[in-house]
């Protein structure tokens, strides 16, 4: 049933999306829009765009957008308005002009719009997140989350100052390229109703976006009135390459690595973690899983894991963050729009 599909944006990402899908659907028509003019066709593909309009005239059913963020909405509010179904690399873009529209876009035409958060897909996180609704450790007290690696180490082949991780012209910074952690924590804990944040270029790194992002998320209250907390450290700097999130429970604390897969428990009255689950993924199998759910959600009208809906509101958390740290720190509020859920 899919037979054309365009991919937007040729880096490592683009490249990746391109490999998974010609083997997902070995018969489809893959073409990539791309900015610059090449003589050969990449590898898996059919061939090459160099204009918007061309794509559209080509009439594809499915886009991947794989571009730098700043450039998400523009493509992808014209292939919307074109009938086609959109799978958008996270972040959504790099504020929050146009999201709405397009998400509006989608539900009129009766268009399919995921995020590309796609750590939703870690069975480790699915795990995880189904002992903490299971009241593995009782009522959840407070939430730690770190994420960070040293930005020049991510891809030791090229040169960390060019990439789009380093340029705040091409959507950079801690605080967007490591969203992945702000994605996981609503989908698990909750709806996020105010940020404190503090956003900082702390190392000698030749970057021109922030390296350290310090925040402070209030999910919000209970039916009791309590107020969840959680704590979320990212940077670009930490040579211990790291990702865990741990959830600190009345009965003891919860703790999830995404490096090794493993969920472990640290019970009321132990004195070690004792290891409930290990699942190392394997680079491709969350994309996969991704594109599996997105297929699936598109024909067989299945559940999509991430929407564009969720794309926003992680968006919602970034501008809070950003406006708390021009305000000097102060708790600033999440205004989560009311967009009703994309049918088809």
């Amino acid at each position: 049933m899919i037979e054309r599909i365009l991919i937007v944006g040729l880096g490592s990402i683009g490249k990746r999306h391109l490999r998974l899908v010609r083997d997902l659907i070995p018969k489809a028509d893959i073409r990539i829009l791309r900015h610059l003019a090449q003589n050969e066709v990449p590898e898996y593909a059919n061939g090459c765009f160099y204009s918007i309009q061309d794509a559209v005239d080509f009439a594809p059913q499915i886009a991947i957008i794989a571009s730098p963020a700043p450039f998400h909405i523009a493509t992808a509010q014209t292939l919307a308005e074109a009938g086609v179904h959109l799978l958008i690399e996270k972040p959504l873009s790099v504020s929050l002009d146009g999201i709405s529209k397009l998400i509006e876009t989608c539900q009129k035409h009766h268009v399919l719009i995921s995020t590309g958060y796609n750590l939703r897909f870690f069975i480790s996180l699915q795990r995880y997140r189904k002992l903490l609704s299971e009241d593995l450790i009782g009522k959840i007290l407070s939430v730690r989350c770190e994420v960070g690696q040293y930005l020049p180490s991510w891809r030791p082949d090229g040169d960390y100052r060019k990439s789009v991780s380093a340029k705040h012209e091409l959507g950079g910074g801690a605080l967007l390229e490591l969203s992945h952690e702000l994605d996981y924590l609503r989908w698990i804990f909750g709806e996020v109703e105010w940020v404190k944040a503090t956003l900082r270029q702390q190392s000698n790194l030749e970057i021109d976006v922030e390296d350290t992002a310090h925040l402070m998320l209030g999910f919000l209250p209970a039916l009791d009135g309590n107020q969840l907390i959680a704590t979320v450290n990212m940077d670009f700097l930490r040579h211990d390459t790291t990702r865990v999130c741990i959830a600190i429970g009345e009965k003891g604390s919860l703790r999830w690595n995404g490096l090794t897969g493993v969920v472990d428990l640290f019970e009321e009255g132990s004195k070690d973690w004792k290891e409930l689950f290990r699942h190392l993924e394997m680079r491709d199998d969350s994309y996969v899983a991704e594109w599996i759910n997105f297929f699936e959600s598109l024909i067989k009208q299945k559940f999509l894991m991430n929407t564009g809906e969720d794309g926003l509101k992680v968006m919602e958390i970034i501008e809070a963050a950003r406006q708390s740290d021009l305000s000097g720190g102060i708790r600033f509020e999440v205004k989560a729009l009311n967009i009703k859920e994309i049918t088809l």
